[in-house]
């Protein structure tokens, strides 16, 4: 970047236009979840204010030791990182084996099978059929109804082959001469050259399952598989909050220390921490595995 003394003024005024914009995507992005936090750790009286929540006043953890006690968000919470761990592994798997023989230039109807699989991207059953094509196959009422439906992502599928592609193919022709097969050349070669992408789309993967909702409002009925989207959704924009209720009907000394808001408030928290602290070990790969898996096509 050009030192702002050697810039021209339409040069400088661009610059400091385009830092302007970005400030303020930046504050409208963090401010809900500023907001939250700040209600989830704020007395009643303050949580309750009218106004902007930029940091807690009259600080308090009651919402959260109050918020821990609530049923749904453990049941919640289990079959969310079942369905957030179990769903990107096999993913990535299907996902890196179908990449790798798409990658291929010596794959029979290679350029057929692409472009099957790209027809996906922008044709689907729809809703209905899908549906009860989930029923049919016994999968209703079942946790796999919110894992196998979504096992493959064609836009994903296509940037990890982009990635293989870019790999020199004189590394797997040595390895072909030590006598490797093709398993071993993807699993011992591969994927070890591989983990930027790998990493970039097993976030990309781990943060859909995770906010994903809609799948297990219509696939699930038992409460005891309910993931935590789910419950979030009846809690605050159903306003359904009887546990709430009843856990601040048990509550004793803390009762008038919490209101449903912040209980609410702490619970979003609960369920965002998560993917907040897993992001920055996977941060430093993003930008080299998207970029690597954009480039060659």
């Amino acid at each position: 970047m050009k030192r702002f003394s050697l810039m021209s003024r339409g040069e400088v005024a661009f610059q400091f236009i385009a830092i302007i914009v970005v400030l303020g995507l930046c504050i409208l992005t963090l401010y809900p979840f500023i907001h939250v936090l700040s209600v989830s750790l704020s007395s009643p009286a303050e949580a309750v204010r009218p106004g902007i929540h930029v940091y807690p006043k009259e600080f308090t953890l009651s919402a959260y030791k109050q918020a821990v006690h609530l049923d749904g968000i453990w049941i919640g919470f289990g079959n969310t990182i079942y369905r957030t761990v179990v769903g990107t592994l096999l993913s990535v798997v299907v996902m890196t084996m179908a990449a790798y023989a798409l990658s291929k230039k010596y794959l029979p109807h290679r350029g057929f099978l692409t472009m099957m699989v790209v027809v996906t991207m922008f044709f689907s059953g729809g809703l209905i059929p899908t549906f009860l094509l989930i029923k049919q196959v016994g999968l209703y009422d079942l946790r796999w109804a919110l894992i196998i439906p979504g096992l493959f992502n064609t836009f994903y599928m296509l940037i990890m082959r982009n990635f293989f592609m870019s790999i020199p193919v004189e590394l797997e022709e040595s390895m072909r001469m030590d006598g490797a097969h093709d398993l071993r050349l993807l699993f011992w070669l591969i994927v070890p050259l591989s983990k930027p992408i790998l990493a970039t789309i097993s976030l990309w993967l781990a943060v859909h399952h995770w906010n994903e909702w809609f799948s297990a409002l219509l696939y699930i009925q038992d409460q005891s598989k309910v993931v935590l989207q789910i419950y979030l959704r009846r809690m605050i924009v159903e306003n359904m909050d009887g546990d709430i209720r009843f856990l601040m009907e048990q509550a004793n000394s803390d009762v008038s220390q919490v209101t449903p808001e912040t209980i609410k408030s702490a619970v979003l928290m609960i369920g965002t921490l998560p993917i907040l602290v897993i992001f920055p070990f996977v941060q430093k790969h993003f930008v080299k595995g998207i970029m690597i898996g954009s480039l060659k096509g």
